[in-house]
């Protein structure tokens, strides 16, 4: 096979397996359009859609929790197999929903498949990419994510104007499930998770076909190294004392990237829009689906720049723009009986500013830091508690954003999460390393040697 078949080879694997993000973004987002029609349906409360939207997100650290776990033990190919499964038995079970309370059970059935994956699909792609292209592979699983949040909201709005079109809102991600389920039958095991079950002749295999590494028999000897280096993989060893700091980081990086207020604008936009002055239901979807694609094109930036100019500049960039743009979004809301039409347009073009800002920073860089700074034989365990804290500050801003706009207003909420983006930006700035370039068994030797996080 030669080099640029190789190539493609591995752009295809990380494509395939990229379809979990697409289920990961769809399932999230499309509930932003349902949610109008569900209130209207079963007349509910502030507090009974904030509850409705965090069903997912229950289910979601439910499925965190659990999936080190599974992936450590039954392998990160069938894994994200089952979780293809348990993504189409839920989307289906939403859409039939005959009350709210089944339709919460089913929300969390998709929340444990949309916790597996976000946890699953980006740790299966870092462990076949090779140093150089890691972070533009990984960051396909953004790029799918935002795809998929994308896809929710035009389909949000194809069914905005059908009778009960709530239920085929949820029924279209059944789709993308199939084809991932079917999808990754055919996609190979990851070489890392087969050198730790002793399958080395089938990781040589594996490496050779995707052409990850110039010195195989190198590359074999680094996994060895790293393997050998840890004698156990328990909870317990989390915490010895050279673990410590990736740990803070992943947990940290998770933090911020959720409660500086990303997914009020991902299951509440229409919301918010409603509450800036438009009206329709359909037109505040629309309004929606323009934020949902340049979502989409700004992953495409990062994913370009993220192995040209690193993950650092990325997440300070991106930060001081979202600083920015919540900033400006709450003085619109604090002065909105001056702006009056005029706000529904500082709305628009703050989130706008608000979604590239994130799309570029810590939307890819969150998810590619917890799959690079982990030793092997632990990453598992390590990044399932990352994304278990991920789906935790989640379920925080998600179910707390509507009391806020009631009892302290819309531009107190959008203040308090400026500041907490000014928080953010010392944090990745003084803890978050510069992965870029630098191969996962090197990122290990760092942490071993007690270097700050800065020195890498």
């Amino acid at each position: 096979m030669t080099q640029e078949k190789k190539n493609m080879f591995l752009y295809v694997v990380a494509g395939v397996a990229a379809i979990g993000g697409v289920l990961f973004g769809f399932d999230t987002g499309v509930i932003s359009g349902a949610l109008l029609f569900i209130k209207q349906q079963w007349t509910l409360s502030a507090t009974s859609q904030e509850f409705v939207v965090s069903a997912v997100l229950i289910g979601a650290m439910i499925g965190a929790a659990l999936s080190g776990r599974i992936a450590d033990s039954f392998g990160r190919k069938r894994t994200i197999i089952v979780t293809a499964c348990i993504f189409a038995v839920g989307s289906i079970a939403a859409a039939l929903a005959k009350s709210v309370e089944m339709l919460i059970m089913s929300r969390v059935i998709i929340g444990v498949a949309i916790g597996i994956a976000s946890f699953c699909v980006p740790l299966y792609i870092s462990e076949v990419a090779p140093a150089k292209q890691r972070g533009a592979l990984v960051s396909l699983n953004q790029l799918a994510i935002t795809i998929g949040i994308f896809v929710s909201y035009f389909i949000d709005d194809i069914f905005a104007g059908v009778s009960s079109g709530w239920r085929y809102m949820f029924l279209a991600g059944a789709l993308p499930a199939l084809f991932l389920g079917i999808g990754m039958i055919f996609l190979p095991r990851t070489p890392r998770w087969l050198m730790i079950k002793g399958k080395e002749d089938e990781a040589r295999r594996v490496l050779t076909s995707m052409g990850t590494t110039d010195d195989i028999d190198a590359d074999i000897r680094d996994i060895k190294r790293s393997l050998g280096e840890e004698k156990s993989a328990g909870w317990k060893e989390l915490l010895v004392p050279w673990l410590r700091m990736p740990l803070f980081i992943g947990i940290g990086i998770m933090f911020f990237q959720q409660i500086t207020g990303i997914n009020t604008v991902i299951y509440y936009a229409p919301t918010i829009f409603q509450m800036a002055g438009f009206k329709s239901n359909v037109v505040a979807i629309a309004a929606t689906a323009g934020v949902g694609a340049l979502n989409v094109i700004m992953t495409v930036v990062a994913i370009f720049l993220i192995d040209k100019i690193g993950r650092k500049p990325l997440l300070s960039i991106g930060l001081a723009g979202m600083i920015v743009a919540l900033g400006i979004l709450g003085l619109a809301f604090k002065e909105q009986a001056v702006l009056g039409d005029a706000l529904k347009w500082v709305s628009i073009g703050s989130l706008l500013l608000y979604i590239a800002s994130f799309a570029i920073s810590l939307g890819p860089v969150a998810w590619l830091i917890v799959a690079e700074i982990y030793p092997l034989k632990i990453r598992g365990l390590a990044m399932s508690i990352a994304t278990f804290s991920n789906w935790g500050f989640n379920f925080i801003v998600a179910g707390t954003f509507l009391t806020i706009v009631q009892k302290l207003g819309a531009s107190t909420a959008f203040w308090i999460y400026a500041v907490l983006s000014i928080l953010g930006w010392i944090f990745c700035y003084f803890y978050v390393p510069e992965t870029k370039g630098h191969k996962l068994e090197d990122i290990e030797e760092h942490w071993m040697r007690g270097k700050s996080p800065r020195a890498l």
